[in-house]
C-alpha cells in the first residue's frame, strides 16, 4: 500500500473535524512535515480561523515519532485533547493503519494527592496533620468545596484539577494537592500505586503525542530532571506567550510571611540551635523588609545582604538536621518532614541565587497592598537558556496568530535565542519564518481608527477627552464593546465614568468570574465589557455582540517595571536600541493579541479604536501599526463613528 500524502490526511482530517480546508492550512501543515523532517525549526504566524491546530497536528502524527505539544491556555490543551486530536486519530487511523496514542501531562499539583486527601494537612503551629475536613465548618464555601472535593475523588479517573466543575478556590485545592517537592514519592508513599500524578506520568511514557503547557516545559528545561518523556518534535503553539511564562518559573521570591510558615514547620523537626538560627534570621529578614521600597535594586543592600546570608546559612543547617533525626511522636512523620523540608529549600535556593548576585538576574522589591513587601529574583534573559535547552536534538515549531511583529520574525526569534533569519554557523540552530496568512479578508472586515486628535496620555491624571471620545463611540456602536485598558485602575475609572453617562450595561474584570464575564458580555449585544491584561489574550467572542474593540493607549510597560527597564538598559549597553527591543517589542505583541479580539469568525465586522494619538505620530507607530491586522487605517473620528452606526444597524436590522 502506497504511504498517504499529506494533502490526503490533512483532507480527511479537516472532514472529520467538520473543518474548511485552508490554503494557510496547507501551507503550514507542509511547512510543519519539512522542518520535521529536516530536523530544523520553524516560526509560523497563522491567524485566528486558519485551523493551526490541525495544521501541526496532521503532520506531527504522520511522522510517526513522538511528539510534544506545549500550549500556554487550559482551553487550548481542552481542545486539542478533548476535540481535535480524537477526531483527527480516527480520520487518520485508515489511512496510517495505526492509532497513535496521547495524553495530557501537567505539573504534580495539578493533581489530586490522595496522601493529603486521606491522611490530612500538615499544620504550622502544632505537630503532626490535622484533618482539613473536620476543621472547616461544613457551612462555609471552604468546607462545601472540601466535602465536594473527597465525593469527586471517589469517581473521579483523572484526578486532574480541571476536569473538576465547578472548579474551586486556590485555598481549597491546596488542601488536596502537594507541589513536586512536597511528594513523598511513589516508592515511599502508601497510595503511589493509586497516585493520579504517576498514572498522568506512565500514559505520557506511552503516548505518541503528550499535550503539556508552557510552565511544564519550562520545568523541564530549567531543572535538569526531566520531567517530560523523550521526544523528537515539540510544538509550542500559543508561542508568543513562551518567554513570559519562561521568565515567571524562572522567578524566585522570598516574603516575611513565608519564611515565617517555614519556621513554624521545621523548628520542631529539628534541635533547638538550628531551629532557633532559623528563627533569628527569619527576624533579621522581616526587619530589613518592613521599610522596603519598591523598585529594582542594582546592588544589593547591604543589610539585605546579611539578612540573606543568615537566611541562606540558617537553611541550609535546617535542612542537614531534618535529614538527620526522626521523631515518632509526629504522626505521618515522613509527610510533615517532607512540606517542611519543601519550605526550607525553597528559603535556601533564592537567598542563594540573590547572595551569589549574577550578572544575568535582575532583583528588585516589590509590595502587595495585602502580603506587605517581597524581594523577587528573576532573568535578565531567558534567551541563551531557550537556545540551549529548547532547540538541541529535537525539531522545534513555535506557532502563534502573532509572531510577526514590524514585518518580521527576528524580534520574537531574538526573544527566543534564535539569531536573525537565515544567519549561518555550526552552533546557530537554522530556523525560517513563515507567515500563512488568515482566511479573513481583513481590510473589508475591519478599521482600524487611532483618535489623532486626542492629547498624548500622561502618566497620571484623567484623561477626559478619551473618555469622552469612548463614550461617543459606544454610543456609535449600540453597545457591543470590548474595552482593553492599560492597567486596572484605568479600566475601573472609565467604568464608573460610564456608567453615569450612558444607558448602556458595562461588566469590569474582577466583579465576576472571567467565563461569567465573557458569557455575559456574549449574551447582550448593548453590554460593554471593560478589563485588562486577560482580556487583551483571552476572549473569542465572534458575532455581533464584540463589533468595537477599545484600546485606551499603547501598551507599554511601565517605565518603573524592574525588570523591563533592565533588560532595556542591557539592550542599550550592548550597542541595541533598547526601547524597540523590549518596549516596542511588548506593546506590539499585546495591540496584536487585542486587536485580533475584533474579528472571530468570516462575518464578524466591526472597528479596533486606539484612543493614543502616538499610533499616528510617533516614529514607532509604523512598527506598531505593521506588527497588526491589515485592517482599513483611518485617523477620521467621523469616519469611525459612521461606521460603526452602520454596522450596528446592520446587526438590529438582522436581529443581533
Amino acid at each position: 500500500m502506497t504511504k498517504p500524502s499529506l494533502p490526503e490526511l490533512l483532507h480527511a482530517a479537516v472532514t472529520a473535524v467538520g473543518g474548511t480546508e485552508r490554503p494557510g492550512q496547507a501551507a503550514m501543515a507542509a511547512a510543519v512535515a519539512e522542518a520535521v523532517d529536516d530536523q530544523s525549526h520553524l516560526l509560523v504566524q497563522a491567524g485566528t480561523g486558519t485551523g493551526k491546530s490541525l495544521g501541526y497536528l496532521v503532520p506531527a502524527l504522520a511522522h510517526g515519532e513522538r511528539v510534544v505539544v506545549a500550549t500556554a491556555t487550559l482551553a487550548l490543551q481542552r481542545q486539542l485533547v478533548e476535540r481535535d486530536l480524537p477526531r483527527t486519530v480516527d480520520a487518520l487511523h485508515p489511512l496510517l493503519r495505526r492509532r497513535p496514542q496521547f495524553a495530557m501531562l501537567k505539573g504534580r499539583s495539578n493533581y489530586l494527592c490522595l496522601h493529603r486527601l486521606h491522611e490530612g494537612v500538615p499544620q504550622d503551629e502544632e505537630e503532626g496533620l490535622f484533618d482539613q475536613f473536620e476543621a472547616a465548618a461544613p457551612s462555609s464555601k471552604l468546607g462545601q468545596d472540601l466535602l465536594r472535593m473527597r465525593d469527586w475523588a471517589d469517581e473521579t479517573e483523572t484526578g486532574d484539577r480541571d476536569d473538576l466543575t465547578p472548579g474551586v478556590s486556590d485555598r481549597a485545592w491546596a488542601q488536596i494537592s502537594v507541589s513536586s517537592r512536597e511528594c513523598l514519592g511513589a516508592s515511599k508513599c502508601a497510595y503511589g500505586a493509586e497516585c493520579f500524578a504517576e498514572q498522568a506520568r506512565e500514559r505520557a511514557k506511552l503516548a505518541d503525542v503528550v499535550v503539556t503547557n508552557h510552565a511544564l516545559l519550562a520545568i523541564d528545561a530549567i531543572e535538569g530532571a526531566p520531567v517530560l518523556p523523550q521526544h523528537e518534535v515539540l510544538i509550542v503553539d500559543e508561542a508568543h506567550e513562551l518567554v513570559s511564562r519562561v521568565t515567571g518559573v524562572a522567578t524566585g521570591e522570598l516574603t516575611p510571611g513565608q519564611v515565617d510558615r517555614a519556621v513554624r514547620r521545621a523548628s520542631k523537626l529539628v534541635n533547638e540551635k538550628a531551629a532557633d538560627a532559623l528563627l533569628t534570621a527569619s527576624e533579621g529578614f522581616e526587619r530589613v523588609m518592613e521599610p522596603a521600597l519598591p523598585g529594582r535594586l542594582e546592588e544589593v543592600p547591604e543589610d539585605l545582604g546579611y539578612a540573606l546570608m543568615a537566611l541562606r546559612d540558617a537553611a541550609r543547617t535546617v535542612i542537614s538536621a531534618i535529614g538527620a533525626t526522626r521523631d515518632k511522636s509526629v504522626q505521618d512523620e515522613d509527610a510533615v518532614r517532607k512540606q517542611a523540608l519543601a519550605s526550607v529549600e525553597s528559603i535556601h535556593t533564592v537567598a542563594e541565587r540573590i547572595t551569589q548576585g549574577s550578572e544575568y538576574d535582575v532583583v528588585w522589591y516589590e509590595r502587595h497592598d495585602r502580603f506587605g513587601a517581597s524581594v523577587r529574583v528573576a532573568p535578565l534573559s531567558v534567551s541563551g537558556l531557550l537556545r540551549e535547552k529548547l532547540f538541541a536534538e529535537r525539531s522545534v515549531v513555535l506557532t502563534s496568530a502573532t509572531l510577526k511583529l514590524g514585518g518580521d520574525f527576528n524580534g520574537v526569534g531574538a526573544s527566543l535565542g534564535l539569531a536573525p533569519e537565515g544567519t549561518a554557523g555550526e552552533d546557530v540552530p537554522q530556523w525560517k519564518g513563515l507567515d500563512v496568512g488568515s482566511p479573513f479578508d481583513y481590510p473589508k472586515q475591519g478599521i482600524l481608527y487611532v483618535a489623532r486628535h486626542l492629547a498624548t496620555p500622561g502618566r497620571e491624571g484623567s484623561r477626559t477627552d478619551m473618555l469622552d471620545e469612548l463614550s461617543e463611540l459606544i454610543e456609535a456602536a449600540g453597545g457591543r464593546t470590548l474595552g482593553l485598558f492599560s492597567s486596572m485602575r484605568a479600566a475601573k475609572a472609565a467604568a464608573e465614568e460610564l456608567r453615569d453617562r450612558l444607558d448602556k450595561p458595562i461588566l469590569l474584570q474582577g466583579e465576576e468570574t472571567l467565563g461569567e464575564l465573557i458569557k455575559n458580555f456574549a449574551a447582550d449585544p448593548e453590554t460593554c465589557l471593560f478589563g485588562t491584561l486577560s482580556l487583551w489574550q483571552g476572549v473569542d467572542v465572534p458575532g455581533a455582540s464584540c463589533q468595537l474593540v477599545i484600546m485606551d493607549r499603547i501598551p507599554f510597560p511601565r517605565p518603573d517595571d524592574p525588570l523591563m527597564s533592565a533588560r532595556q538598559k542591557a539592550v542599550e549597553e550592548a550597542g541595541g536600541n533598547g526601547f524597540m527591543a523590549v518596549a516596542a517589542t511588548h506593546a506590539a505583541l499585546l495591540m496584536a493579541q487585542g486587536a485580533g479580539r475584533l474579528v472571530r469568525a468570516t462575518g464578524d465586522k466591526g472597528v479596533v479604536a486606539v484612543l493614543d494619538p502616538r499610533l499616528a505620530n510617533a516614529r514607532y507607530g509604523g512598527y506598531l501599526r505593521a506588527s497588526l491586522p491589515d485592517f482599513w487605517y483611518t485617523t477620521d473620528r467621523n469616519q469611525a463613528r459612521r461606521s460603526l452606526a452602520a454596522i450596528d444597524a446592520a446587526a438590529k436590522a438582522d436581529g443581533r
